[in-house]
């Protein structure tokens, strides 16, 4: 079984992280290229870009600039580590062990619109990209197409590499649109997440996304093998709901946030 998540907009490069045995990124070579084409833009036109404030499309224009090969220690960190956002903070890694990472580097990846597809201990520099952006690039006119079949084929050659044809869908339907379910050898299994809210079962964004990383963490701590085994997902007042399942969309709910 794989799971896939979705980054975070929020990074964190300042707390500090356990000394792990790091990995790098699959797709370093894309990354480089389209951070190359990002660094023809202004801060101006990266802000009209990503439709964020002047002062964040300053930063990001820093970032791209400051990106830099090869990815060390000392100039990345681990990616489920700089990540932070509701996903992540339900997610906790931060008090992770090494074999839970060891676990989560196995079966755990995360989206990218820079990065591609990334493990938990790949090593990661700081940026923002997000996988909708309407970028304009040497392969298209958006990131869909510069990642084509590329995201898909790596997930395939990753699922024989767990034996499995089992792939848990935790993120977003921006980044998961980068998948190419109709070509992907598994079976893509959706959990949705719904709190009670005046009378009914309602999909609530914040609550949500906190929830997904819920039960990614739920999943490397039961050392989770086959997708079944998530329907016995219980934190924070979620189960899962037979009756509002379907086969491969399967609905937790809970009655009261806690």
């Amino acid at each position: 079984m794989l799971i896939v998540i979705s980054p975070a907009k929020t990074l964190d490069y300042d707390s500090d992280i356990p000394s792990l045995e790091t990995t790098q990124p699959d797709f370093l070579k894309e990354s480089a290229a389209l951070i190359k084409e990002l660094r023809e833009l202004s801060p101006q036109q990266v802000s009209s870009l990503m439709k964020i404030s002047d002062k964040l499309g300053v930063l990001n224009y820093d970032r791209f600039h400051a990106w830099k090969r090869p990815f060390t220690d000392n100039n990345a960190r681990p990616a489920l580590l700089a990540f932070k956002g509701d996903v992540y903070t339900g997610l906790e890694a931060e008090t992770m062990g090494k074999r839970d990472f060891a676990y989560a580097q196995k079966h755990l990846r995360m989206l990218s619109g820079l990065y591609g597809l990334l493990r938990p201990l790949d090593l990661m520099q700081p940026y923002r990209l997000e996988m909708g952006t309407k970028f304009e690039n040497a392969k298209g006119k958006n990131l869909y197409e510069f990642w084509g079949d590329k995201i898909t084929e790596a997930l395939n050659a990753q699922l024989q590499g767990v034996k499995s044809r089992e792939l848990v869908n935790l993120a977003s339907n921006e980044y998961f649109k980068s998948v190419k379910t109709k070509q992907l050898d598994a079976q893509v299994i959706t959990p949705h997440f719904k709190d009670l809210k005046n009378s009914q079962y309602k999909m609530i964004s914040f609550f949500a996304k906190k929830a997904r990383g819920m039960m990614s963490r739920w999943a490397i701590d039961q050392r989770v093998k086959k997708a079944e085994e998530l329907k016995g997902f219980d934190v924070a007042g979620y189960v899962y709901n037979p009756n509002m399942s379907t086969e491969w969309d399967w609905v937790f709910t809970r009655d009261e946030p806690q």
